[in-house]
């Protein structure tokens, strides 16, 4: 699986792209974006996906649904 950023509740600060530790996350058009491809939702490195940790907007970034 992998996260997704929900563009109308991200207010593009930023705080999640240098939190990645796969730097899936980058800004295309002024959003920011998760590349699906290449988020592994930190398993077997973190408890909880990073971006989501210091995401400000609670629901902003939530799990692709399978």
């Amino acid at each position: 699986m992998a996260m997704k950023i929900d563009a109308n509740l991200c207010t593009s600060c930023g705080d999640c792209e240098p939190e990645c530790p796969t730097a899936s996350i980058s800004v295309k058009k002024g959003l920011y974006v998760i590349s699906a491809s290449g988020c592994t939702e930190c398993e077997g490195e973190y408890d909880k996906p990073q971006c989501v940790k210091v995401c400000p907007i609670k629901g902003c970034i939530t799990q692709i649904a399978a």
